[in-house]
């Protein structure tokens, strides 16, 4: 049974242009002790489903459409504004993308941890520093009695990622949403934060939601990957059947735009030809068939749904690959 099912979802966004349809139509399923990986371009979606996970899309100018998000066969977008706070941090905890930018400047990380503690405890502060301290320890900070005294921007981008990651899991939540966790990171910070939270994941038995662009991070993390294209879920699997079959094009352009070893200076890598549509205004059918090398005319009128093609894969394309990655 999933512990997060999310069906059918549609976030839109007012602009000065018209309605964006950032999130059109996305269904998911997040599995107990499992890491689902949403891997796809930047604006296609990733982040504001996330966010629609977490009631917190900025209104105005988003708005959820339609859809449910079920938690606990509740539908979190009907949960009560009073409910929310528990359900935050409890239930779901989420790092947020840019640790430079998610921590606020004028306070001490003291504060802000103990704060927390505080909240949803309610112990006294000697015990919330107490557990900061714990915390901190678990995620690898060196000297944490000295960083509690710390202010955001003596950290490095490393240690503000901890951080983050300790502040998360203070709550002990049953799922943990990273959107793209080491994107400002450095190659080997970005492994010891990813192995860090793999081995935090197996100590709480906790499921985690990871948005990432990078396929490499996927390989390395992840259970269940959902490929997102202009709003839309393209393609789900197990991370294996993904990496040696998948079915969508779209897909295997992803993968074969990654740099692979002895490929020569000289030679360029493929790329996925045309541009990401518009979501002010997007085609009609397949929003990947105008740029796809298997578009026939059904593709541009018969919109896709996303179909099984083997046990656990569904795809969205009229015409799926046959031949191994």
């Amino acid at each position: 049974m999933a512990l997060l099912s999310i069906r059918g979802l549609k976030v839109h966004f007012q602009t000065e242009l018209g309605v964006n349809q950032a999130v059109d139509g996305v269904s998911l399923d997040v599995e107990p002790g499992r890491t689902l990986g949403i891997v796809g371009e930047s604006g296609c979606g990733k982040s504001v489903t996330a966010l629609s996970v977490m009631r917190l899309v900025p209104c105005p100018p988003g708005r959820i459409v339609s859809g449910e998000i079920l938690w606990n066969d509740r539908d979190v977008l009907k949960l009560p504004e009073k409910e929310l706070p528990e359900f935050r941090g409890r239930e779901v905890a989420m790092i947020f993308q840019d640790p430079m930018t998610s921590l606020n400047p004028v306070f001490t990380i003291e504060r802000l941890m103990c704060e927390v503690i505080v909240r949803r405890f309610g112990v006294g502060k000697v015990e919330a520093r107490k557990r900061a301290l714990a915390a901190l320890t678990t995620v690898g900070i060196p000297d944490p009695e000295t960083r509690l005294g710390s202010y955001p921007h003596e950290l490095s981008g490393g240690m503000k990622q901890r951080i983050l990651i300790a502040m998360a899991l203070l709550c002990e939540p049953k799922l943990l949403i990273a959107d793209e966790p080491t994107t400002a990171l450095d190659v080997t910070i970005q492994k010891q934060i990813l192995h860090l939270m793999k081995d935090l994941q197996q100590k709480n038995k906790m499921a985690l939601l990871l948005i990432t662009h990078d396929i490499g991070v996927i390989a390395e993390t992840c259970d269940d990957v959902a490929v997102m294209y202009a709003g839309r879920v393209v393609e789900c699997a197990s991370v294996h059947a993904l990496f040696s079959h998948n079915r969508h094009p779209y897909t295997r352009g992803l993968f074969n735009s990654v740099p692979k070893r002895g490929l020569s200076k000289e030679t360029p890598l493929p790329s996925i030809e045309g541009s990401v549509p518009s979501l002010l205004n997007p085609p009609k059918g397949c929003r990947f068939a105008p740029r796809c090398f298997r578009r026939q005319d059904r593709c541009t009128v018969d919109d896709p749904q996303l179909l099984p093609v083997a046990d656990k894969h569904t795809v969205a394309c009229h015409f799926p690959l046959e031949d191994p990655a």
